[in-house]
Formats: C-alpha cells, structure tokens, sequence
C-alpha cells in the first residue's frame, strides 16, 4: 500500500483508510489486512467486530445462508420441531456437562498445538498467551462469517507480540491442512468401523471422495514444502514479501519433529469432538440408536467439515444439518438427529458466544491490540522476529 513511485519515502502512505487504499469502505477486507505494510497501524475500528456484523455484506450473507438452512429442515427434511424439543426436555444433565467438559478439553490442546508451530518458524509465544488469543479467535469465528476469526488471531498476535501476520496466517494455515487431513483419516476409520457389513453406496462414495481431497491436500503441501520458493519470484512485488513469510508460516514447521506431535495432539482433538457428541446423543437418551463412539466421531468429524462454509459464522445451521444427514446414513429420524444437532450448538458454538463474549470484553489482550492499532504502545510484552512485523 506504499506508494511504490516514490522509494524515497517508503512511509508516505497514511493510515488505512484516510490513505491511498482502493476500496473506500469502512472496514478491512482480508486481502488489505493481510498486505497493511509492517509500519501501517491496523486501528481498532478497522477490525471492529460491531462494524463487521452491521456490514451489509456480512448481514447479506448470514440472511441467505439462514433461508437456506430454514428451505433444508422445514421443506426438504420436514422436521417436526415439536418432538424436537420434547426429545432435548428429557436430556440427561450430568451427561451434557460431560460433553461440555471434553469438548473445552480440545483448547488447550490446539494451543498447544499452535505454540509448537509458531516455535518452529521462530515466534515464541508464552502457552496462556496463545489459548487466550485462540479461543478469542474462535469467538469471532462464531459471530461473523468467513473464518475472519482466523485472521483476528493474526491481529491480536502482531498488537501483542509483534509477530508478522502474513507468518501468522502460514501457521494457520498448516493447523487447518492438518485438521483435514486427520479429519479424513479418522473419518474414514471410523466410517469402516461402524459401517462395516452393511452395503451404502453412497458412503462408499464420500470415503473416495474424502480420501482423494485429503491426498490432494498433501501433495499440495509437499509442492509449497520444497518447490513453493520458486513461485517468489512469479509473483508481482507488492504481494511477494506477503507469500515469503506465509510460506515461512506454512512450511517452516514441516519437519518430522513437529509434525508427529501436532498429528497426534490433532488426533486427539478430533476424538474429544467425536467424544462430545457421543455424550450428546446419550444425554438425550437416544440409546435405542445403537451408536458407539466410531459412529459419534464419523458424524461429528463429517459434520465439521462444514464450518467452512463462509455463509454463516461457524457454518451455523449448515453443521447441524450435516450432523442430521450424517445420523440419517444410521436409520435415524430427522427429528431425533436435529435434537442432536440443537443440544451439540448449544454445547459447542453458543457456550463459546457466550464464554468468549465475556472473556472479549474484559481480555487485556484486545485492549492492547487496539492500541497498538492506535499508534500507541503500552508497555506490554513484545518480541522481535527478523524482519518486521508485516
């Protein structure tokens, strides 16, 4: 965004949006966020959580996909919502708790995760710090849409720590390619496991799929591992020290002393997942559905693919209509599944609304981001990473 005509004053730009930017509009689009130069301050009200989900585009967004989701349980599923809620009256208290308490468990474990990536690609983070930033992250993930949670983690990193965003955005990068590629391994475990003898084409089908997707995704990986550097210098200027520290982020920590701890920290994750909705479904003393925990982790591994879906935040409605038609493959009635699926929001995307909401407006770290954004430093910890912070 520096004014690439004049080299001689690499600062002349003004803050976004008072400078020279293309858009005009309020907020920051990723892309902006993304290549803001490291002297840039992001100001606060430019990743204004209020001003993003009064943006007409995001309220566009989450109206169609909740039409959508309304059009999948009322005309396609029909779903009787009055046996719906009969069924989550009788749930089992004691049991959702147990649900809740393994699915806030997967926290410190992706932290964990996360801080033995950014160790890898030089960013030491202290393991508190991270979790705090993580599940900040995630609250946003569950109130706007398009996973921009991902890069509020990004911007509560560089107004904390210093730490380069485009690295950042690498390190996540990684989490999420490991998180499908584990998610597809253990789906397609467990989808053999509890769909063994019984003859569905269908899944047949979505395990070829998956594995095929997976398969790409690693070779993807490996491509950027070792031939990503000669695409530097295909790339236009202004985006090529933006696509040198994500590959830094992304492919720095792709050494087996790393991987083999996040690949079975990530597994353990996606097992408490599948773990929360076992208790889910036992919770509501659905126990003549005859589902172990093998079919409990291939519906709640099949149904989180599903949060990708940048409609709604979190893939809100979407995931639960997965949940419903993955329980379907079953023999299970729509009814019973959406009950399933309403108590696992209520455990998962709306406990962390609330709990991050809470956490958000008292957390110190946004209040330091926010004035780093000003311009402002606050005497908090920094660290220096080679090269700057962009």
């Amino acid at each position: 965004m520096t004014d690439r005509r004049e080299p001689d004053a690499p600062h002349a730009h003004a803050p976004h949006p008072t400078g020279p930017h293309e858009h005009g509009h309020s907020v920051y689009e990723p892309g902006e966020f993304l290549d803001a130069p490291p002297d840039e301050a992001i100001p606060e009200r430019e990743v204004s959580l209020v001003r993003r989900l009064l943006n007409v585009r995001t309220i566009g967004s989450i109206a169609f996909g909740l039409v959508l989701v309304f059009l999948l349980f009322r005309v396609i599923l029909n779903v009787d919502f009055s046996h719906t809620f009969e069924i989550m009256g009788q749930a089992n208290l004691p049991m959702l708790l147990a649900g809740l308490l393994v699915y806030y468990l997967t926290f410190p474990l992706r932290s964990l995760r996360w801080t033995l990536v950014l160790r890898r690609v030089g960013t030491s983070v202290p393991y508190p710090a991270a979790m705090e930033i993580l599940f900040l992250s995630w609250f946003v993930n569950c109130i706007v849409p398009a996973k921009l949670g991902d890069l509020y983690r990004a911007y509560l990193l560089r107004g904390n720590y210093g730490a380069s965003i485009s690295r950042t955005v690498g390190t996540i990068f990684i989490e999420r390619v490991t998180d499908i590629v584990v998610i597809f391994a253990l789906a397609l475990a467990a989808g053999f496991w509890s769909f063994r003898g019984r003859n569905r084409p269908e899944v047949d089908a979505l395990f070829l799929a998956g594995f095929v997707f997976a398969l790409v995704l690693i070779l993807l990986v490996i491509g950027l591992r070792y031939q990503g550097r000669r695409l530097t210098r295909l790339l236009p200027e202004r985006v090529r020290e933006f696509y040198e520290r994500f590959h830094e982020g992304s492919t720095g920590a792709l050494t087996p002393s790393v991987l083999l701890p996040v690949g079975a920290i990530t597994a353990a994750v996606w097992l408490l997942e599948g773990a929360r909705v076992y208790f889910v479904i036992h919770a509501l003393n659905l126990t003549d559905m005859q589902l172990g925990i093998s079919s409990s982790v291939f519906v709640a591994l099949a149904a989180s693919l599903l949060t990708a879906i940048p409609l709604t935040p979190a893939g809100i409605g979407f995931v639960q209509g997965g949940i419903v038609l993955a329980l379907g493959l079953y023999g299970i009635e729509a009814e019973a599944g959406t009950a399933v699926a309403i108590t696992d929001f209520v455990l998962s995307t709306l406990s962390v609304i609330i709990i991050g909401g809470a956490l958000y407006a008292i957390s110190p770290m946004i209040r330091r981001a926010h004035r780093a954004g000003a311009g402002g430093g606050d005497g908090g910890p920094r660290i220096a990473e080679p090269g700057g912070a962009s």
